[in-house]
């Protein structure tokens, strides 16, 4: 499991710099799907992985700042570093142990759902890839190609 986190996380980051070369108008122009935006779904993709990890599985009370108070590049970048460094080491310490812990989800609805914290991890590297697939699209929207989503070449299986 730690290693799709890391190609997530390898994903992600090539995202970030491609969008270095993009211009801001371009990041926040509105698009068919998903969120709808190119800056705000990179936003997303860390919100959902910090809340799931940190404060569902863990726990703990965490803060998530609003798009609007991080609603350039670099904030949404720097918030993906502080979120990673905070999680990171409980994807590193992943055992088996934890793959059938259940933790209660409170619905938008106020309902109570129980999910295994296995079941959570692989919905949170589902959710990135998801979200991947839609930058990939509004990429060759604007003409430029996307970021590979290839996980073979990244390093991430050799010895």
């Amino acid at each position: 499991m730690q290693k799709l986190f890391e190609y997530n996380w390898q994903v992600r980051q090539d995202w970030f710099n491609w969008c270095s070369g993009v211009d801001r108008d371009e990041l926040m122009k509105p698009r068919t799907g998903g969120l709808g935006y190119i800056l705000p779904t990179l936003y997303h993709i860390v919100a959902v992985e910090y809340g799931w990890i940190c404060g569902g599985i863990q726990e703990r009370v965490i803060e998530i700042p609003a798009f609007g108070e991080i609603a350039s590049l670099e904030l949404v970048q720097d918030f993906s570093a502080r979120c990673h460094a905070e999680l990171a080491p409980f994807v590193y310490g992943w055992s088996d142990e934890l793959e059938d812990r259940i933790m209660v989800d409170i619905t938008d609805e106020g309902e109570r759902e129980p999910h295994p914290y296995g079941e959570v991890m692989r919905h949170v590297i589902a959710h990135e890839i998801h979200h991947i697939g839609q930058l990939s699209v509004w990429a060759r929207e604007i003409g430029k190609p996307p970021v590979t989503a290839n996980l073979i070449g990244r390093g991430l299986f050799d010895k």
